[in-house]
């Protein structure tokens, strides 16, 4: 049956839009209990139309305009910076044939969608002639660049092994041995990595409140502040699933028993991104914020070596035992 790709595109985007809102009340209601307090509990059964509640007031609150920014690039951001969260999603397999574009260089087109999301914060930043604003968007941008070095090498190792760019067939080379396991160190770094990627804690520098006010987007109201809230966790749901596709086994499960095969392959993958997503709450809770050079230090003297290390290692283990795809 033939479905119209906008179709296709809508059954992606409508689901991703309300895993992102309850994405927010699970955090609060997470770190609630790791911190021993009840979180939003209010508004609706448990607290939960509690995302609704939210997202309805940003959006009838009045929009404030700085007086000295740049009003057109100061708009654009922030849509700039959700639409490229959404966009990444359309090469992403969550299960078997489902795939909006199956195309033969995903992992090049997730780098580069993700790689364009660093024009949408100095924009907003630059455009709100704010001190305080441009700082943090020099921070962010900063931050975004050096850590994309350490997961493009981080990601040769994946393809090293699978000998593909295509997303579906990186998760069908993971039939018999799920990757996590023999790159387990790899896994680690790219996980750190991705924390960096999306400004999350304890790698929140460009959005530090004690001394950046909040870094890029201080200048936002309203919808504008949402389209930046929303869009970072859209980054957080796509990485974590990137991360389920290359280590993970994407939508494959745990045992290659014929039972669990039943088991629809949709829940696999969304079982699995949700434990992901789960570790990047308990790190928020659980740590404290990194000094910045301690930041970049942590990308460029640990991190980076340690990746294009491994690129050797791997490579040259591939290469003797002429396991090379």
């Amino acid at each position: 049956m033939f479905i119209p790709t906008s179709l296709k595109f809508l059954s992606i985007i409508i689901p991703l839009l309300i895993a992102i809102a309850y994405m927010t009340l699970a955090e609060r209601k997470v770190m609630a209990a790791m911190q021993r307090r009840k979180g939003p509990n209010v508004v609706g059964l448990f607290g939960l139309l509690q995302p609704l509640a939210d997202g309805l007031k940003l959006l009838i609150k009045e929009t404030v305009l700085p007086s000295s920014a740049n009003l057109i690039i100061f708009l654009i951001a922030p849509i700039l910076t959700f639409l490229l969260a959404l966009i990444s999603w359309c090469v992403l397999p969550l299960g078997e044939g489902l795939v909006l574009a199956d195309v033969n260089v995903g992992i090049l087109y997730i780098l580069a969608v993700s790689s364009l999301g660093v024009y949408g914060i100095i924009m907003a930043g630059w455009s709100s002639n704010s001190k305080y604003a441009f700082l943090g968007a020099l921070r962010s941008a900063a931050q975004m660049v050096s850590y994309e070095v350490s997961i493009g090498l981080i990601l040769i190792n994946v393809l090293l092994c699978s000998g593909s760019l295509n997303l579906t067939e990186i998760v069908l080379a993971q039939q018999n041995i799920w990757y996590i396991f023999p790159l387990f160190p790899i896994f680690f770094m790219f996980y750190i990595s991705i924390l960096a990627e999306t400004n999350r804690a304890p790698f929140d520098l460009p959005e530090a409140e004690a001394e950046l006010v909040a870094g890029y987007n201080v200048e936002y109201s309203a919808m504008g502040f949402a389209l930046f809230f929303l869009g970072e966790y859209a980054n957080m749901i796509l990485m974590c699933s990137f991360t389920t596709v290359l280590f993970l086994g994407g939508w494959l499960p745990i045992w290659n028993i014929n039972v669990l095969y039943w088991i629809p392959s949709t829940i696999w993958f969304g079982l699995k991104t949700s434990f992901l997503l789960f570790g990047f709450i308990w790190i928020r809770s659980s740590f404290p914020r990194y000094r910045y050079d301690q930041l970049m230090r942590l990308g460029w003297k640990i991190l980076l070596p340690l990746s294009l290390g491994w690129v050797f290692f791997v490579s040259g283990i591939l290469l003797s035992l002429d396991w090379l795809p």
